[in-house]
């Protein structure tokens, strides 16, 4: 999706592409590696885009990546993410939809490699 608008777009490590592809397909991704050498992906869901870079030594449970996505429907997209049957706990996982004290509706998915996706909209 082109847009005129400037944009930021989160960049997460993935210790394995072909892993890491479907677990986001599960979720409503689509993409594909798009480097000669399979070191760099990108995948997309409606609005919403992450880019992944190889990263074969990280451990999970250390992880300190992350990213924010803002929504418009969280609700919706809540719905459609636990279709993927993800553990409450471990990881990977998906957190229950809440509304926070800073104004969000929010909940939050850990992936395979330990990256925190919270998404969410403005109350």
């Amino acid at each position: 999706m082109m847009t005129t608008a400037d944009i930021a777009i989160p960049l997460l490590p993935s210790r394995s592409m072909a892993d890491t592809l479907r677990f986001y397909q599960q979720l409503g991704f689509s993409g594909d590696v798009v480097s000669p050498h399979g070191e760099y992906a990108i995948f997309k869901r409606g609005a919403l885009e992450i880019h992944f870079f190889l990263h074969t030594t990280l451990i999970p449970a250390e992880s300190a990546f992350g990213c924010y996505c803002r929504v418009q429907d969280v609700d919706n997209i809540y719905t459609a993410f636990r279709q993927a049957d993800l553990p409450l706990h471990g990881i990977p996982r998906i957190t229950a939809l809440e509304n926070k004290p800073w104004g969000m509706r929010e909940f939050a998915v850990i992936d395979a490699d330990g990256s925190l996706l919270r998404i969410g909209q403005v109350l």
